[in-house]
């Protein structure tokens, strides 16, 4: 069998500014996407039917069925394009990040299933098309198809580029306590104050470091450990630390890839059950 492959690119909020309570239940935000150059993995080949197998060290207890993230996404497309264009495939999800992370995990993988299915079947679609396809399935997944650093805004579907932002190849620490954070339950419990919009200028290092995450607060409500996480990050001489998302996954950026080794060599020691992942911004 002929496999594809493609990786779902683990996202991060570099700021996450929260701007009100939609009537809809949603919330309007501005946030600075990045990623980094490790995720999840996805391989796929023909077959007769669809298949959906998940493994790796996060796959315990994810659902393999038509409601997996990855499945919706081969569905959507099949439906849109037919399928003479868009053959029924086998695939297998390789989970190496935490699931409820505040990483995108599914996002991203939703998103890697639909560049490869456009990478081998639907060519002719750009990024753009693509993700406005494929967004109505979550709101991370528009800015995941490229996965490039961008602005979103609305409820982060609407995405812009940052002119200026070169940030590719900043050495990058993840820490996950390997507790998981339930999305809704965090956007319920903000507290509604609007402290101000995200602002991108020449100066990005200070913009960022003026920067925040407006759901931090919830967050730690819901797991204490981001906040332990964060004040051992902050003590390891980044130039920014941060939760992400919802949490509870929190990230370091450092000026040299010898300070990440060893923030993250330190990490490992004093804390062997938390979830690490050292790499680069793409």
């Amino acid at each position: 069998m002929t496999a594809f492959r493609e990786t779902g690119w683990a996202k991060i909020n570099l700021a996450l500014h929260v701007r009100r309570r939609r009537a809809d239940g949603y919330h309007e935000i501005e946030t600075l996407f990045a990623f980094v150059d490790g995720g999840d993995a996805i391989a796929a080949g023909l077959a007769d039917t669809d298949t959906l197998t998940i493994d790796g060290e996060f796959g315990e207890g994810l659902s393999p069925g038509s409601d997996n993230l990855v499945m919706k996404v081969l569905t959507l497309l099949r439906d849109r394009y037919g399928a003479d264009r868009v053959p029924s495939l086998a695939v297998t999800l390789t989970k190496a990040l935490p699931v409820a992370a505040g990483i995108g995990g599914g996002s991203a993988d939703a998103a890697a299933m639909a560049r490869l299915i456009r990478a081998h079947f639907l060519p002719e679609i750009g990024d753009t098309t693509l993700a406005r396809l494929v967004s109505p399935l979550g709101a991370d997944i528009a800015a995941c198809v490229a996965s490039e650093a961008c602005l979103g805004v609305g409820v982060g579907e609407e995405l812009s580029a940052v002119p200026g932002l070169q940030l590719g190849g900043t050495p990058v620490l993840l820490v996950n306590p390997r507790q998981p954070v339930t999305t809704g339950p965090v956007f319920a419990a903000w507290d509604g104050i609007d402290r101000g919009p995200l602002f991108t200028g020449a100066d990005l290092r200070a913009q960022l470091l003026g920067a925040r995450n407006d759901l931090q607060r919830p967050a730690v409500a819901q797991c204490p450990a981001i906040a332990d996480i964060l004040l051992e990050l902050g003590a390891l001489r980044p130039w920014l630390t941060r939760m992400s998302g919802s949490g509870a996954t929190c990230f370091a950026l450092f000026d040299a890839a010898a300070g990440r080794d060893a923030a993250a060599a330190a990490l490992a020691d004093r804390h062997p059950d938390w979830w690490l992942m050292a790499g680069a911004l793409r």
